[in-house]
């Protein structure tokens, strides 16, 4: 059936999406040059319709593609919203790797991202399913919970306060299947793979972000209360769609839905006197009607009414459910300041960007290497141009929220790298 789907949705392709995809080694964030991208309609992996290279930063110029019409996306439908393509992926000195599904909607761009293993005789060549989009395949609903866990009951409640993690274990099955493996995610990449994985990027941004806040919310549940660790589990979440979100292992993501995640990760949804995350719950709200939760399709129309993220939330919710912020990120050196730096601006602040800048820039060759001064002017400026449009933020020199978390989580990532050399 769902070959038969992805034939009519290709047959009926009238729009366009575009596709960036960005490589690097499995063990860190260090870019691969020259990595050969093959991509094809999935169903028919031999018929090349695009080749691409990647650069010195491990990417690859964007490429239009054939989608669906937009409206397949923008209210329930039988037909398949979405086309399916397969990237094949070879690097000098790397495993080859083929990915099969990956999802371009009409009018968005969509972001696949690779790691490749080291070639080693141990492995093999790896494959990647990324499998339907929740709203167009058949998953099982969620299992309803109370969303807000009890807190008098010993060892219930592990941490003291709400931190934003590093990373996330997700165990890809239902809890109790042992066969099912756990994987290492870090928190905004985990997030940004479910929001694309259950809503459509094509979607208002204020839709967008209410669900990327309750998905954040739940998420942050799990983290709080330590859920799955107290029944004596050993990860965090799982990628059943019964029990938690669907999270699929190499899918992309969409550059919409990680903007979002980018300026909203250190929030979640709370109400009055109750300290933990609220477990935000929700279904499609077509195929699946959950009263007193947050309906996907539901919220998709409240968006196209022009109301506001906080407002959807509140629809669904209550008009006591809350916008918060955590009080600990993990794995950053330090916080944002508090305030855009921009040129004309100086002091530590400044001066630990620069360093983090030119750390980054030894693993980038692309980035310039600038003074370390405190002062930001024309070559900080220009650098963080350059930093923004590597890794996907607006341009505008102005090292904001989301551009400072990103610096920040680059030059962890390329750290380590050095760590490991």
């Amino acid at each position: 059936m769902r070959n038969k789907s992805l034939r009519i949705a290709q047959d009926t392709a009238t729009d366009k999406g575009t596709l960036k995809v960005i490589v690097t080694a499995q063990t860190g964030l260090r870019p691969i040059k020259d990595a050969v991208i093959k991509i094809s309609y999935t169903g028919n992996p031999t018929g090349t319709i695009e080749q691409l290279n990647t650069n010195d930063s491990g990417q690859s110029d964007t490429v239009s593609l054939d989608a669906p019409p937009i409206d397949y996306s923008l209210e329930p439908s039988a037909m398949q919203p979405y086309s399916e393509y397969t990237l094949q992926v070879e690097a000098k000195g790397f495993e080859s790797i083929v990915v099969s599904g990956t999802q371009i909607l009409a009018d968005t761009n969509a972001i696949q991202e690779i790691r490749l293993r080291p070639l080693e005789p141990k492995n093999m060549e790896d494959n990647i399913v990324i499998p339907a989009h929740t709203l167009y395949g058949e998953y099982p609903p969620k299992i309803a919970e109370a969303e807000i866990k009890p807190v008098n009951e010993s060892g219930e409640i592990v941490l003291s306060k709400v931190v934003i993690p590093e990373y996330v274990i997700v165990h890809d099955g239902v809890p109790t299947d042992p066969t099912a493996a756990n994987y290492y995610v870090k928190y905004k990449d985990y997030i940004k793979n479910v929001a694309s994985s259950e809503i459509y990027a094509t979607w208002p941004t204020s839709t967008i972000e209410a669900n990327v806040l309750a998905i954040m919310s739940f998420t942050l549940n799990r983290v709080y209360t330590e859920w799955y660790r107290n029944k004596g589990f050993d990860f965090t979440i799982t990628s059943s769609t019964a029990f938690d979100h669907k999270w699929m292992r190499g899918r992309n993501i969409f550059n919409e839905i990680s903007m979002a995640v980018d300026s909203l990760f250190s929030n979640y949804l709370s109400r009055p006197n109750v300290k933990q995350p609220i477990l935000t719950q929700y279904c499609d709200g077509n195929r699946v009607i959950c009263p007193n939760w947050l309906s996907q399709w539901g919220s998709k129309d409240l968006g196209s009414q022009g109301y506001m993220p906080i407002d959807i939330l509140r629809y669904y919710y209550g008009d006591n459910m809350y916008i918060n912020s955590a009080e600990e990120i993990s794995g950053v050196p330090s916080s944002w300041p508090g305030y855009n730096l921009q040129v004309g601006s100086s002091g530590d602040s400044v001066r630990q960007m620069q360093e983090f800048l030119n750390t980054i820039a030894g693993i980038y060759p692309s980035l310039p290497t600038i003074p370390v001064d405190g002062i930001f002017g024309p070559k900080t400026d220009d650098a963080v141009k350059a930093f923004q449009g590597v890794f996907g933020l607006p341009p505008n020199g102005i090292v904001d929220y989301p551009t400072w978390y990103k610096i920040s989580e680059i030059y962890v990532g390329v750290s380590r790298i050095a760590e490991l050399v």
